[in-house]
């Protein structure tokens, strides 16, 4: 089938961009096939017109148009904050539970209500919110992210804040799976390695997606090692993604890989059958074979519908000129399910 330069299904590649406005590189990168949607992040957001402006610009570009997200989770990850509503950080609903658990609740769905509505005012379509780790001592990157140590009771809040968030038209991603609360490392800078059994995680950082998981339409992965488990950080591993949340916690809906940039992503050794599916298809020359392409195409074997690749416009390129991608309208209906103007909450 052949498509328009304006009428191309989404792709599985989510990229960034620079500033307040779009440069002409820009709007043609965003018109590559490969693309199906865009991350904002703090240095596009100057006021609620600019943004408004900057997301109609981006939507116009083709059809279906091309979603926008962004980190709005509150406390020390709110990307637009002038103009918006500051959010708390989700440990205070935690902290607030342990002296009323009747009013914290409320309280987190008011917050993700609020927090979805703004952005849909503007054009977003959604939130990676909300953070669905649950916390421990060792986890100081992640730390008041997450809403409680307990998983059950982090499960009840969720509960409320995705309510919030389903009541305003927004969907919930939840991040980051299967948990990064174990670990001390900061997926950005390094590799975390998370020596439990799938037993002790499935009783605790899985409790929340056990709970929730028909209530969530996206997942995103963690770049965290559980050496217990699989050889592959689950972003690649076909264990995590296909075994684990396809099978047997049933999740249908779309996994997003977390930024492929980061260090954790990059000194992960990958391993297990979506590697030798990709060693296959290096050996046929079928893609091409530089890193940001190897990790694309080995997280897309493992189960991940969108990759993203964020902060290296340099890599995208090179990503989008090696990724072996053929458009469909399959990928593109399920991605567009996302969008704030389509999903049927």
């Amino acid at each position: 089938m052949t498509y328009s330069e304006h009428h191309l299904p989404l792709g599985p590649v989510m990229v960034d961009v620079a500033g307040l406005t779009l440069e002409q590189h820009e709007r043609d990168r965003l018109l590559h096939p490969s693309v199906g949607a865009v991350i904002l992040f703090a240095r596009n957001y100057q006021s609620r017109d600019q943004v408004r402006a900057l997301i109609k610009e981006i939507k116009a570009l083709r059809h279906p148009a091309l979603l926008v997200s962004v980190d709005q989770e509150g406390g020390r990850v709110q990307r637009f904050q002038d103009q918006f509503t500051r959010l708390p950080a989700a440990d205070e609903f935690g902290k607030l539970w342990q002296e009323d658990c009747q009013s914290a609740p409320v309280k987190a769905f008011e917050s993700a209500f609020t927090m979805a509505s703004e952005l849909i005012d503007v054009g977003v379509d959604f939130s990676f919110a909300p953070v669905f780790d649950v916390t421990s001592q060792a986890s100081d990157v992640i730390g008041d992210r997450c809403f409680h140590a307990d998983p059950m009771v982090a499960a009840e809040l969720l509960g409320a804040y995705i309510d919030g968030m389903h009541a305003a038209g927004m969907v919930a991603i939840a991040k980051h799976f299967p948990g990064h609360g174990g670990v001390s490392g900061d997926s950005h800078h390094c590799l975390p390695t998370d020596p439990r059994a799938i037993q002790e995680i499935t009783k605790r950082d899985l409790v929340p997606y056990q709970q929730l998981i028909n209530e969530i339409a996206g997942v995103m992965t963690a770049h965290v090692l559980f050496s217990a488990c699989d050889d592959s950080i689950p972003t690649y591993s076909d264990f995590w993604l296909q075994t684990v949340l396809r099978q047997e916690l049933a999740f249908e809906g779309v996994i997003f890989s977390d930024d492929l940039t980061m260090q954790g992503a990059i000194d992960a050794v990958p391993g297990g059958a979506s590697q030798d599916k990709f060693r296959d298809a290096v050996d046929d020359r079928s893609i091409a074979s530089s890193s940001i392409v190897e990790s694309a195409q080995r997280a897309i074997y493992a189960g991940c519908d969108m990759v993203l690749v964020c902060n290296r416009p340099d890599l995208a390129d090179e990503l989008l000129e090696g990724l072996e991608f053929e458009p469909n309208e399959a990928l593109s209906a399920k991605l567009s399910r996302l969008s704030a103007r389509e999903s049927n909450i």
